[in-house]
């Protein structure tokens, strides 16, 4: 069975414009600029603006990805600095990791907000590993692990609660500013 097509083919041009009114490119430069132009300065797109930085912290804004890699690789680094200085007390790494916790959440941006106590649970067991007691191999180290996730549950919830309120207060104040501009 025959198809027919159903919109004109798209040669570049656009409806109600002749072919001679747009610019010809070949005079440009490497640069982009044409000649005979003064180059204009760019201009501040409406609306944005930069975000207020706190005192000594730097302006990150992490994506989904980057919070959770971020957050993934502190506390594992967190986990290793704990085994080797302090022999791998959980209370330490507990104690280590709500700080992680608050700059996931305050460094991700504000498009993503939300994943950001998501990937601390996820986090916190990654900085586990190296932490976590166990003898005689794989089912050994699964053992302690499970036994870690249990005794420091405390420092897990807290972890998440932090940066879940953070998240929620981000949020709520994007979404009314949002609202405001309309």
């Amino acid at each position: 069975m025959e198809q027919h097509r159903t919109r004109p083919p798209n040669d570049g041009r656009r409806r109600g414009t002749p072919h001679g009114s747009l610019p010809s490119q070949a005079g440009r430069r490497s640069g982009g600029a044409r000649p005979g132009r003064a180059e204009r300065p760019l201009r501040q797109v409406r609306g944005a603006r930069q975000a207020p930085r706190g005192p000594g912290l730097p302006d990150l804004r992490l994506t989904g990805l980057g919070s959770g890699l971020f957050c993934g690789a502190a506390t594992f680094l967190l986990g290793c600095l704990d085994w080797l200085l302090f022999d791998g007390s959980l209370t330490v790494y507990g104690v280590l990791f709500l700080p992680v916790c608050v700059l996931t959440a305050l460094w991700v941006r504000e498009g993503d907000v939300l994943s950001a106590p998501v990937v601390v649970p996820i986090a916190f067991v990654v900085g586990l590993l190296p932490v976590a007691d166990g003898d005689g191999g794989l089912t050994g180290r699964m053992v302690g692990l499970a036994t870690g996730l249990a005794t420091q549950a405390g420092w897990l919830y807290g972890g998440t609660l932090v940066a879940g309120v953070i998240v929620l207060v981000r949020r709520v104040r994007w979404v009314r500013r949002r609202r405001r501009r309309g």
